[in-house]
């Protein structure tokens, strides 16, 4: 069962390679960058559950990443905790005040560092911040970013959602389920490099309910880019035999087989000039009712 994936942005090699060893061998997926301008690149295309940072990098330092990555809307709820060698309280100080969440020095107790991973990630899932399969903000900051929409213009937002996903479970199981959500997710973080901006918003709301939030003059090129790249790439996740005939096989609740189409996503697009929104609430039953409106074709 893979725990999270864990970033790793540290150019000692031998360290870096330890801690991949490590923290693999304890179920997580271990991503490795050993500059800080890389820790910044791979985080946009792989949202990490937390960031283990040195501060001493050879291009950016470490306090530079970690003041990028708070100003990042996409990423300042990651959590973060510097390995350094810097053991002053004054580089301490300095660290938390940018917004780290912890802070270790070297040479390290790699339990101990285990333990303060641990306790990052169940802080940020005990706080409702991320969604525990695909790493992306959730409940509570998504409310957040909702209501920040109340006193902004120029916005757009996609409520993005998954057809015949229960069927999908029903036959694969819910492992498989899991690993359509975490397709999802990157396929959204990969659009909106390609086509976003830094300060736009990828949520996952819960199931297979997801949502963007960027400028309203981009919201029609994203909604067309996922949902053909999804159509392009869906298939992958499905039998030989069930991507050739192009439906599952599955029983209802009396025990009948039906026939259940392959997935598809279903974008619901709505924008702020389109409609004065006066609670969170509008706005969500406003763009469910956009993408149903395309799921069912009305």
């Amino acid at each position: 069962m893979n725990k999270g994936r864990i970033l790793v942005v540290e150019d000692d090699g031998d360290i870096s390679n330890m801690l991949k060893i490590y923290f693999t061998a304890q179920g997580y997926e271990v991503i490795v960058a050993a500059k800080g301008n890389d820790a910044l690149e791979r985080t946009r295309k792989q949202l990490p559950s937390v960031i283990v940072l040195d501060i001493m990098l050879p291009d950016i330092d470490g306090y530079e990443v970690c003041t990028r990555l708070r100003k990042t809307l996409r990423t300042s709820h990651v959590p973060i905790i510097f390995l350094t060698q810097k053991d002053e309280r004054s580089d301490r100080i300095a660290g938390l005040e940018l917004g780290a969440d912890d802070y270790i020095t070297k040479p390290f107790d790699i339990e101990e560092l285990r333990l303060r991973v641990e306790g990052a990630m169940r802080r940020a899932k005990h706080e409702n911040l991320t969604n525990p399969t695909t790493g992306l903000p959730s409940s509570n900051l998504i409310e957040e970013q909702l209501r920040g929409l109340m006193r902004r213009t120029g916005w757009g937002l996609l409520y993005i959602g998954l057809t015949d996903i229960d069927a999908f479970i029903d036959v694969y199981g819910f492992v498989a389920g899991d690993e359509v959500l975490r397709f999802t997710a990157l396929l959204l973080s990969e659009a909106d490099d390609k086509l976003g901006g830094s300060d736009d918003f990828i949520g996952h709301i819960g199931g297979d309910d997801f949502i963007m939030i960027m400028a309203a003059d981009k919201t029609a090129a994203m909604a067309e880019a996922v949902t053909k790249r999804f159509k392009q790439e869906i298939a992958a996740h499905y039998s030989f035999k069930d991507r050739e005939r192009g439906y599952i096989v599955t029983k209802d609740a009396d025990g009948q087989e039906r026939q259940a189409p392959l997935m598809k996503m279903a974008v619901g697009v709505i924008q702020a000039q389109n409609q004065d929104f006066t609670d969170i609430r509008e706005i969500t039953e406003v763009a469910a009712e956009a993408r149903r409106r395309v799921a069912t074709g009305a």
